[in-house]
């Protein structure tokens, strides 16, 4: 939802003086029949007639169509196809999350009257029943606005009844944990979608990727009938756990025949390979000529339901524990050490601890579509559970912010007595979180631009 949209209601209500302390609209003030982004009923001017609301609609479609075209080719002519990828994948996930608020939002009564990708000046929108769709020149996020989202807001007598502030309190939950919940499950039906179609790594075997000739003239795996995509199940009577046991073997038997059972094409076959010898730091070791992966396995339909809530809650567990770290004092004081010290942040780009920004979140994720769509997957679920929980934080302005204050209320509240939250005293604090995360976005973005994460998936 919107944190600038907010603050600014609600700086505008405190500093008008005529705004009263309930956040309701005195009677004598005047509401604009014509919403902004609303067109009233064709005119003449000057002899010519305005446009209608469905000639304006057609007319701004064709225009964000044209635009989207011409990023789009922009975007093929200088190959960065797999980062117009990604990016398309954030903005969508943005607004699944937007969309999980407004929803919510519509089946509990609420007026919302804006349901925006971006922030700032305004570049395209169009305006269906009470609510104005768009896009804005910033995209550092979306917003839906809902009508009274505090006691500050000033809203107009006849749309009391529909503010949120005037909604019981399941409503108000429901609508400030619907984004959050909607990167959940996002979050699992990507999971669901890798466990079934693609396959995680599984816990025994060593798979093929390809081969590679251990000199001119001398390939050992190729000569012993070895394939791509074959998946090496024992050898040397050891049953191979993964690729890094399996080098081990290989390595101590240097000019000596190993047998294999490999599974070539769901056939078990029984192989033998000698592998060849060569001097490593004045030590000879065996190679074969193959460069060895994990393999994956797939899970049924139903069975990759249960695989997949596993995976969750270990992503989610992961994903804590990653921000418990970022936010304590020693993460703190490191990352301030990698923006103080050039070598630091060098250090910290090669093993990738440190928080990126949306910027850098976008280069890794398009690193990972090169690799193939299971590391994209594996990429984009990460971003969805973070910033999933993230938004959870019970501080305004995030969601978790309104949460909180819905459940205050709802304790303090007695039976014909509602409790109402003064948000006032809450600005000071919102203003200290806003201020950490608008320096948490510029300095990781400097980070990512002066000391990029190494590609992980190179």
């Amino acid at each position: 939802m919107s944190i600038f949209r907010r603050i600014g209601d609600q700086e505008d209500a405190v500093s008008r003086p005529d705004a009263q302390g309930d956040g309701r609209a005195s009677p004598s003030d005047k509401v604009n029949p014509v919403e902004d982004g609303g067109q009233e009923d064709p005119v003449e001017d000057g002899g010519q007639e305005v446009a209608s609301d469905e000639q304006v609609s057609r007319i701004s479609i064709i225009e964000l169509a044209a635009a989207v075209a011409l990023v789009v080719a922009a975007a093929i002519y200088l190959h960065g196809g797999y980062l117009l990828l990604v990016v398309a994948a954030i903005v969508l996930m943005v607004m699944i999350h937007e969309l999980g608020h407004f929803i919510t939002a519509k089946l509990s009564g609420m007026k919302v009257t804006e349901y925006f990708f971006g922030f700032g000046p305004r570049l395209w929108s169009v305006k269906r029943g009470e609510t104005t769709y768009g896009i804005k020149l910033l995209p550092l996020g979306g917003y839906v606005k809902i009508v009274g989202m505090t006691n500050l807001e000033e809203v107009p007598v006849e749309d009391e009844p529909r503010a949120y502030r005037s909604k019981p309190f399941h409503s108000r939950f429901a609508v400030g944990v619907a984004g959050s919940a909607m990167h959940g499950v996002m979050a699992f039906i990507m999971l669901w979608v890798l466990v079934v179609f693609i396959g995680v790594p599984g816990n025994q075997g060593a798979q093929v990727s390809s081969l590679v000739p251990v000199a001119k003239g001398v390939d050992p795996a190729q000569s012993a009938g070895i394939r791509p995509g074959d998946v090496i199940l024992s050898a040397g009577g050891q049953k191979v756990v993964n690729f890094v046991q399996l080098a081990k073997i290989i390595e101590s038997n240097a000019g000596h025949s190993v047998k294999l059972l490999v599974n070539q094409s769901g056939v078990d076959r029984t192989l033998s390979v000698t592998p060849a010898a060569v001097d490593v730091k004045g030590k000879e070791e065996g190679r074969i000529g193959v460069l060895l992966t994990t393999p994956l396995v797939k899970s049924g339909v139903l069975q990759g339901v249960v695989g997949a809530g596993q995976d969750f809650g270990r992503v989610v567990s992961l994903s804590v524990s990653a921000m418990a770290h970022i936010f304590s004092v020693h993460g703190i004081a490191a990352y301030f050490h990698d923006l103080a010290s050039s070598r630091a942040a060098a250090k910290a780009a090669r093993t990738g601890n440190r928080p990126e920004s949306i910027y850098g979140a976008a280069i890794t994720a398009a690193q990972a579509a090169r690799a193939g769509i299971g590391d994209l997957l594996i990429v984009l679920i990460s971003i969805n559970i973070f910033v999933g929980l993230i938004n959870l934080f019970p501080m305004l302005p995030l969601d978790g912010g309104h949460v909180v204050i819905a459940i205050y209320e709802r304790i303090r509240s007695r039976k014909g007595r509602p409790y109402k939250a003064d948000i006032r005293k809450l600005l000071p604090a919102t203003y200290v979180v806003l201020s950490l995360l608008v320096v948490l976005f510029v300095t990781s973005f400097y980070l990512d631009i002066t000391h990029p994460v190494v590609n992980p998936f190179s």
